[in-house]
Protein backbone atom coordinates (compact mmCIF):
# COMPACT_ATOMS: atom_id res chain seq x y z
CA UNK A 1 0.00 0.00 0.00
CA UNK A 2 3.01 2.05 0.79
CA UNK A 3 4.52 1.61 -2.69
CA UNK A 4 1.32 2.65 -4.27
CA UNK A 5 1.02 6.12 -2.45
CA UNK A 6 4.38 6.76 -3.23
CA UNK A 7 4.07 6.36 -6.74
CA UNK A 8 0.58 7.82 -6.99
CA UNK A 9 0.47 10.15 -4.69
CA UNK A 10 0.55 13.35 -7.09
CA UNK A 11 -2.25 11.72 -9.13
CA UNK A 12 -4.46 10.57 -6.53
CA UNK A 13 -4.60 14.42 -5.37
CA UNK A 14 -5.01 15.42 -8.89
CA UNK A 15 -7.57 13.01 -9.12
CA UNK A 16 -9.73 14.89 -5.83
CA UNK A 17 -9.61 17.79 -7.16
CA UNK A 18 -11.38 16.64 -10.14
CA UNK A 19 -13.74 14.56 -8.33
CA UNK A 20 -14.24 18.41 -6.19
CA UNK A 21 -14.52 20.29 -9.72
CA UNK A 22 -17.09 17.87 -10.81
CA UNK A 23 -19.17 17.79 -7.29
CA UNK A 24 -18.83 21.61 -6.86
CA UNK A 25 -20.07 22.41 -10.58
CA UNK A 26 -22.49 19.31 -11.25
CA UNK A 27 -24.72 20.36 -7.71
CA UNK A 28 -24.89 24.15 -9.04
CA UNK A 29 -29.14 24.94 -9.96
CA UNK A 30 -27.76 26.72 -13.38
CA UNK A 31 -26.21 22.57 -14.22
CA UNK A 32 -29.32 19.94 -15.12
CA UNK A 33 -31.41 21.53 -12.07
CA UNK A 34 -28.25 20.58 -10.02
CA UNK A 35 -28.48 16.89 -10.39
CA UNK A 36 -25.92 16.41 -12.71
CA UNK A 37 -23.75 15.57 -10.23
CA UNK A 38 -25.14 12.26 -9.88
CA UNK A 39 -23.61 11.37 -13.43
CA UNK A 40 -20.42 13.69 -13.20
CA UNK A 41 -18.70 12.10 -10.22
CA UNK A 42 -18.75 8.53 -11.56
CA UNK A 43 -17.95 9.13 -14.54
CA UNK A 44 -14.78 10.97 -12.98
CA UNK A 45 -13.95 8.82 -10.29
CA UNK A 46 -14.23 5.68 -12.80
CA UNK A 47 -11.81 7.46 -15.34
CA UNK A 48 -9.38 8.61 -12.67
CA UNK A 49 -9.38 5.09 -10.72
CA UNK A 50 -8.57 3.56 -14.40
CA UNK A 51 -6.17 6.02 -15.46
CA UNK A 52 -4.47 5.55 -11.94
CA UNK A 53 -4.44 2.04 -11.92
CA UNK A 54 -3.04 1.36 -15.32
CA UNK A 55 -0.57 3.89 -14.75
CA UNK A 56 0.33 2.33 -11.61
CA UNK A 57 0.95 -1.59 -12.94
CA UNK A 58 2.77 0.10 -15.67
CA UNK A 59 5.17 1.76 -13.67
CA UNK A 60 5.48 -1.38 -11.36
CA UNK A 61 5.83 -3.35 -14.66
CA UNK A 62 9.27 -1.34 -15.32
CA UNK A 63 10.41 -1.44 -12.18
CA UNK A 64 10.75 -5.09 -12.25
CA UNK A 65 11.63 -4.63 -15.73
CA UNK A 66 14.74 -2.32 -14.39
CA UNK A 67 15.44 -4.05 -11.18
CA UNK A 68 15.94 -7.50 -13.58
CA UNK A 69 17.84 -5.97 -16.22
CA UNK A 70 20.17 -3.99 -13.24
CA UNK A 71 20.45 -6.97 -10.78
CA UNK A 72 21.69 -9.00 -14.14
CA UNK A 73 24.65 -6.69 -14.92
CA UNK A 74 22.70 -4.61 -17.85
CA UNK A 75 22.58 -1.16 -17.67
CA UNK A 76 19.75 1.08 -16.92
CA UNK A 77 18.79 5.05 -17.61
CA UNK A 78 17.32 7.50 -14.98
CA UNK A 79 16.07 10.39 -14.60
CA UNK A 80 18.24 13.15 -12.93
CA UNK A 81 16.02 16.07 -10.96
CA UNK A 82 19.01 17.17 -9.51
CA UNK A 83 20.41 18.47 -12.82
CA UNK A 84 17.70 20.69 -14.99
CA UNK A 85 20.82 21.46 -17.56
CA UNK A 86 21.89 19.41 -20.76
CA UNK A 87 21.94 16.10 -18.96
CA UNK A 88 19.05 15.09 -17.32
CA UNK A 89 19.34 11.79 -17.58
CA UNK A 90 21.76 9.47 -15.75
CA UNK A 91 23.43 5.92 -17.11
CA UNK A 92 23.69 3.84 -14.09
CA UNK A 93 25.40 0.38 -14.99
CA UNK A 94 26.22 -2.15 -11.87
CA UNK A 95 30.21 -2.12 -13.26
CA UNK A 96 30.74 1.46 -13.13
CA UNK A 97 31.01 3.63 -10.36
CA UNK A 98 29.46 1.38 -7.27
CA UNK A 99 26.25 1.76 -8.14
CA UNK A 100 23.97 -0.81 -6.03
CA UNK A 101 19.93 -1.67 -5.68
CA UNK A 102 19.07 -0.92 -2.53
CA UNK A 103 14.73 -1.32 -2.26
CA UNK A 104 13.55 0.60 -5.16
CA UNK A 105 16.34 3.31 -5.17
CA UNK A 106 19.95 3.61 -6.84
CA UNK A 107 22.74 3.94 -4.86
CA UNK A 108 26.21 5.09 -5.45
CA UNK A 109 28.95 6.50 -3.27
CA UNK A 110 29.57 9.16 -5.79
CA UNK A 111 26.20 10.42 -5.49
CA UNK A 112 24.55 12.09 -2.65
CA UNK A 113 21.08 11.13 -3.50
CA UNK A 114 19.66 8.13 -4.80
CA UNK A 115 17.51 7.47 -8.06
CA UNK A 116 14.16 5.83 -7.83
CA UNK A 117 13.70 2.42 -9.87
CA UNK A 118 10.53 4.35 -11.21
CA UNK A 119 11.97 7.36 -13.23
CA UNK A 120 13.73 4.10 -14.85
CA UNK A 121 14.26 2.39 -17.96
CA UNK A 122 16.00 -0.32 -19.50
CA UNK A 123 19.43 0.89 -21.41
CA UNK A 124 20.89 -0.50 -24.20
CA UNK A 125 24.32 0.96 -25.06
CA UNK A 126 24.69 1.85 -28.79
CA UNK A 127 27.33 -0.82 -29.06
CA UNK A 128 24.76 -3.25 -28.37
CA UNK A 129 22.18 -3.01 -30.78
CA UNK A 130 22.78 -4.89 -33.35
CA UNK A 131 23.20 -8.04 -30.73
CA UNK A 132 19.81 -7.39 -29.09
CA UNK A 133 18.54 -6.60 -33.05
CA UNK A 134 20.03 -10.27 -33.64
CA UNK A 135 18.77 -11.68 -30.41
CA UNK A 136 14.98 -10.57 -31.28
CA UNK A 137 15.27 -11.37 -34.98
CA UNK A 138 14.89 -7.85 -36.13
CA UNK A 139 15.42 -6.69 -39.40
CA UNK A 140 16.68 -3.07 -40.10
CA UNK A 141 15.32 -1.78 -43.04
CA UNK A 142 16.92 -0.09 -45.35
CA UNK A 143 16.09 3.86 -45.76
CA UNK A 144 13.56 4.85 -47.92
CA UNK A 145 14.46 7.56 -50.51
Amino acid sequence: MMNFLELEGGYLVIGLFAMGAALFVGTRPFVGNGQAWKKTVPFVGITMLGFIMAHYFFTTSRMADVKDRFNNGGAVICESKAVRKVAQSIIIDPNKQGWMLVGDEFHSPKYERGFHSARCLEYIYPSEVKKFMDKHNIKQEAPSK
